[in-house]
């Protein structure tokens, strides 16, 4: 049976944020599929791998288009470069990393930017040894180049690790150089407005939402 996708409206209706992040979940999921080989997959398939039910899986989907055909499921190559799309994968995002400590020295040494197509083009911080240093293929800077840097480069991204005390400052100073995209790591809560986007990342949040998870699994047992 040949394949033919349904044709999708524009993705830029209002679609809720918790279906905005369970994209990445089909991203990685769609990933392994490729691996192995699969050339479709029906709903139910899926909804199986990923532990959720099939008619969220095409609920969630039909918020961009639905990109499956009834009685053949979903084709996942298909699939997957439409999830691709609608995340800015291969889009050529640019990102810097402002702070070179061990979180920001971790984060620039994953493979996670080069698998989902964002290029980390350099890195700043304040602390001299830290200058001049290659940290997984990307140049540490001083600060004080940062709005040169900036304003020689399209930067589509911010990834702050610095000192809680200076991202209110850093961000602000990074929105008037053109950068509109922040991924917060500082544990200070960012809000740049309208005219920026911003993750903000607790990490202790989801360690703390771990432990209650077993204690309440260990009282549940009896424990």
């Amino acid at each position: 049976m040949k394949y033919t996708p349904k044709k999708e409206p524009s993705p830029k209706n209002v679609v809720s944020p918790s279906v905005i992040k369970r994209l990445p979940r089909y991203f990685r999921y769609l990933r392994i599929l490729i691996r192995e080989g699969k050339s479709r997959i029906s709903s139910g398939e899926l909804a199986e791998m990923m532990g959720v039910t099939a008619s969220q899986i095409r609920q969630d989907l039909n918020c961009f288009g639905g990109f499956g055909q009834q009685g053949y499921g979903y084709n996942v190559t298909y699939l997957y470069a439409k999830i691709c799309d609608l995340l800015g994968v291969g889009a050529g995002l640019t990102a810097i990393i402002v702070g070179a400590g061990n979180l920001g020295r971790a984060i620039v040494r994953s493979s996670m930017f080069e698998k989902r197509g964002v290029d980390v083009v350099g890195m700043f911080d304040v602390n001299p040894l830290f200058l001049g240093q290659d940290v997984g293929g990307v140049l540490v800077h001083p600060m004080q180049e940062l709005d040169d840097f900036c304003r020689k480069h399209k930067i589509d991204i911010a990834v702050l690790t610095l000192p809680k005390e200076a991202a209110a400052e850093t961000a602000a100073a990074l929105l008037g150089l053109g950068i509109t995209g922040f991924w917060n790591f500082t544990g200070q809560e960012l809000e740049l407005g309208e005219a920026a986007v911003v993750e903000n990342v607790h990490l202790g949040d989801s360690l703390m939402t771990l432990c209650y998870r077993i204690c309440s699994e260990e009282e549940k047992n009896g424990k």
